[in-house]
């Protein structure tokens, strides 16, 4: 159990009944010398286990009969947890103090005496602060309630509740870093994925994060709240001021170079829970096709269909896991090219054991598959020392740029239909002749993909 007092949390472990005669304590109080809810949780983590270790110890050494005077372990355990009083503040060593009957030894009760503090004031936490002079302002907008609410929440959710005296320039800093790295789509649909997962997605997809001008309403709104402590005392300084909210120099994502490519096929996959085999596997279709990352780990063996006598693959929702393409235009179509036919992808219907049609991936709690995939390929992206304009995203650039300066006998509305895109000319005549693509057209579209034999010679086996 968490307390909190002054600006510190601690943690309090009551001592079972059963126990408290033989380790002579009611209860145990760690000091977790943090302010920061999501630290605290850490290292009350820790000291559970530690306290459990304890606790069934001395459950066992009772249930054989020893006498409490017979027990070293607990003896040597009390005397560590007064010695702890004073030792260096880390997770796997949390200075201890404990609590106990009137009747505790004598170095029990100078433990006591120095750990527990007199009772103070309880500190404003930031979850407070909002609700006082925010929330509950009847001077305050809808629109400044809506959106600093929706400032603090970004940063509870990131950083955990904590006094808004101990909040300061370093944590704001990383609150703007972390923003910068969210995607610009955050809030639009449902998602159980924590920021850091959020922002690491984003990466491997290659989507758009949000702007500086996003960024900067948020630190604004946050900045606006602080004004009020300051003048209340209740702060001694705004961190929210001062910052630059220019993204910098953003990366300006490309296509692979066949050089590039070179590189990569022949680099050394990292260790992994992904074999290299499947490594090879999800890059080629994604080189072959176009198709997103999240597309490719979610094919299932039901989605690999012949139509109109031409092998595709089917890219569509899966309502019971809950995963969905990122945009309508994203359901679609996308005919198998000739070179994974070669490769023996149509077997892998066939010899999959589960359901989905790309063995050796991981499924995240929230139903999203291959997020190990993904950062196993930028960590190898990065040791093979390619550059940051390149990505898994970047094979769609690849099959884009080769697509458009392709035969003029392709139309740029199949090569948005199979990469997924909206249509690039929004007209009724247009809406209705995307409907009516042939498969026929589509697979003339994928089979003007190509690269050098040797790239993918030794295919996935």
């Amino acid at each position: 159990m968490l307390r909190i007092r002054g600006t510190t949390y601690h943690f309090r472990r009551i001592v079972p009944p059963a126990l408290r005669s033989a380790l002579n304590q009611r209860e145990i109080w760690v000091s977790l010398k943090t302010g920061y809810q999501n630290e605290a949780r850490k290292r009350a983590s820790a000291l559970h286990a530690r306290t459990t270790e304890l606790f069934d110890k001395t459950s066992r050494a009772l249930a054989e009969g020893q006498e409490r005077p017979a027990i070293p372990h607990v003896r040597d355990a009390l005397r560590d947890l007064h010695r702890l009083v004073e030792a260096p503040v880390g997770l796997e060593a949390v200075p201890l103090s404990v609590s106990g009957p009137r009747s505790r030894p004598q170095n029990m009760r100078k433990a006591v005496a120095v750990t527990i503090p007199k009772p103070k004031p309880q500190p404003l936490l930031l979850s407070e602060a909002l609700t006082r002079f925010v929330l509950e302002n009847p001077q305050s907008s809808a629109d400044t309630r809506k959106a600093t609410q929706r400032a603090v929440a970004l940063f509870l959710q990131a950083f955990g509740d904590a006094p808004v005296s101990i909040i300061g320039g370093e944590k704001a800093g990383a609150f703007r870093d972390l923003l910068f790295s969210l995607p610009a789509s955050l809030g639009k649909r449902k998602s159980s994925l924590t920021l850091t997962e959020e922002a690491d997605r984003a990466r491997e997809d290659g989507r758009p994060t949000l702007s500086g001008k996003s960024v900067k309403n948020h630190m604004m709104r946050l900045s606006a709240l602080w004004n009020q402590l300051l003048q209340r005392e209740l702060v001694q300084k705004n961190p929210w001021t001062g910052w630059s909210f220019e993204a910098g120099s953003k990366t300006i994502r490309r296509g692979w170079s066949n050089q590039e490519l070179h590189t990569l096929m022949t680099g050394d996959w990292p260790r992994s829970s992904v074999s290299e085999s499947t490594f090879r596997l999800v890059t080629m279709i994604g080189a072959y096709s176009g198709l997103r990352l999240g597309e490719i780990c979610h094919l299932r063996t039901e989605d690999l269909h012949t139509i109109d006598g031409i092998p595709c693959f089917v890219i569509r929702p899966h309502t019971d896991s809950g995963w969905s393409p990122k945009t309508d235009a994203g359901t679609r179509i996308v005919p198998v090219h000739s070179r994974l036919i070669e490769a023996g992808l149509l077997t892998l219907k066939d010899t999959m054991d589960g359901s989905y049609l790309i063995p050796g991936l991981n499924t995240s709690k929230d139903g999203v598959r291959g997020t190990v995939f993904g950062r196993s390929f930028s960590t190898m992206k990065t040791r093979l020392g390619l550059p940051a304009e390149i990505t898994f995203h970047s094979f769609r650039h690849s099959v884009s740029t080769q697509l458009r300066n392709a035969s003029a006998d392709i139309l740029e509305i199949w090569i948005d239909r199979l990469l997924g895109h909206e249509a690039t000319h929004k007209s009724q005549g247009t809406s209705t002749y995307l409907s009516g693509i042939t498969t026929t057209n589509l697979k003339q579209t994928v089979e003007a993909i190509s690269y050098p034999d040797e790239l993918f010679r030794k295919g996935w086996s």
